[in-house]
């Protein structure tokens, strides 16, 4: 079968786990003989062979060659190296544009669409061509708005998706509920299908630490505590620092890496400062490849404290690099990952106190670490991959009958 997927990044141009997840399954669904033709919105050398990867040229914008769009970017950068500023609602219905006109002349018998920036050109390439869709929602609208309402405008894309759409798909209960609840679309149009985690892709530790302060504070007694995600109000930082003041105050050697980018940046250095734990807490930024698997090597600890997360991988990703973890039980993984700590994403007494006990107790990390790594391998993308095959057949039969 050929499916047409709708993405808005890939690895290693991507801001985050949406990418992760999309390369994955994708790999997994063509090693099961499903031919994909992807189409990005950027231009750039993915230098992937298991599927066609398509860049959509909008309709009066030159050739995007900058490393990709991030999922809240709000740039253009054209050939020349001028720079065009559009707002992200702008850059998705170019794509929509760019997409259906595409479309017209490629061949394939069912379209995947993933997250509501992709979900008008799927919605319209529908129309004209009449293919099963599928939408495959990662997070909705109230969880990148830490349960409020969120943006009318991306609310209303994702509830015509949602209604519109042959099927969708949830990355976990968590979201199958968010979207019932959100759109009151019946429960059985909606199919979870968990992400996971390829082993593969994760390269190995090298012995030289990027975080060598860090490193030298360990030998000199000091515990870390690491997050790696987008600084949003999504991910429950701020309750993180509350936590870890309480943590700081109970044992002064601890030290909270928190790796990424995002909104929050500033609020949150603001708040470490105002809370008397600056010197406790580093921001390193936004970080691929070393830097960033060097951000787990260096960690005695990952927290996850997220308000409300879809699914949540890097829990996962600690886990292969020999971190155990604290995550909240508002999140996807915590549906599947049962070696790890978990606590309300509100409760900061709570999470000090589990933080605390982890870095007292080498033994109980080991013994957790241990028992991850044994979990890992059953969490891996062959269960998931067969679902969505499935899906798409189920599709098929019902337009081919």
């Amino acid at each position: 079968m050929k499916v047409l997927m709708l993405g808005w990044e890939l690895p290693p141009h991507n801001s985050g786990g949406l990418g992760v997840a999309c390369y994955q399954l994708c790999e997994a669904l063509a090693k099961n003989e499903v031919d994909i033709e992807f189409i990005l919105p950027y231009q750039a050398d993915h230098n992937i062979s298991f599927m066609k990867v398509t860049a959509a040229r909008p309709k009066g914008v030159l050739e995007i060659l900058s490393s990709g769009i991030a999922y809240d970017s709000y740039k253009y950068v054209y050939v020349d190296g001028h720079s065009d500023y559009k707002d992200i609602y702008t850059q998705s219905r170019l794509y929509e544009h760019a997409v259906s006109d595409m479309a017209a002349s490629m061949s394939f018998d069912i379209i995947h669409a993933h997250d509501w920036l992709t979900f008008r050109a799927a919605l319209k390439v529908k129309a004209e061509r009449g293919c099963p869709l599928i939408v495959h929602l990662h997070s909705v609208e109230s969880d990148r708005a830490a349960g409020q309402l969120g943006n009318p405008l991306v609310r209303e894309i994702e509830e015509l998706a949602v209604l519109a759409a042959d099927s969708v798909i949830a990355v976990s209960e968590l979201t199958k509920r968010a979207i019932v609840r959100d759109y009151g679309i019946n429960p059985d149009k909606i199919e979870v299908v968990y992400n996971s985690i390829d082993r593969n892709m994760l390269a190995p530790i090298s012995t030289d630490n990027t975080y060598r302060y860090l490193t030298q504070l360990k030998r000199n007694g000091y515990k870390v505590v690491s997050n790696v995600g987008r600084l949003t109000l999504q991910k429950g930082l701020t309750n993180l620092l509350h936590a870890a003041k309480m943590v700081v105050e109970r044992m002064p050697r601890t030290i909270f890496l928190v790796v990424g980018s995002g909104e929050q940046y500033f609020e949150l250095i603001r708040l470490s400062a105002d809370l008397g734990i600056g010197e406790n807490v580093v921001f390193a930024g936004f970080q691929r490849g070393k830097p960033w698997r060097d951000s787990f090597a260096v960690s005695d600890l990952f927290v996850m404290p997220s308000v409300s997360e879809p699914f949540g991988l890097t829990p996962l990703e600690a886990g292969f690099y020999g971190v155990p973890s604290i995550i909240s039980k508002q999140s996807g993984v915590a549906e599947v990952l049962a070696n790890c700590l978990k606590v309300d994403f509100w409760d900061v007494n709570e999470m000090a106190n589990k933080i605390v006990g982890m870095l007292n107790s080498d033994a109980m990390r080991r013994t957790m670490s241990a028992a991850l790594e044994s979990e890992l391998p059953h969490l891996s993308w062959e269960k998931p991959t067969s679902q969505v095959k499935q899906l798409y057949e189920r599709q098929l039969k019902g337009v081919y009958a």
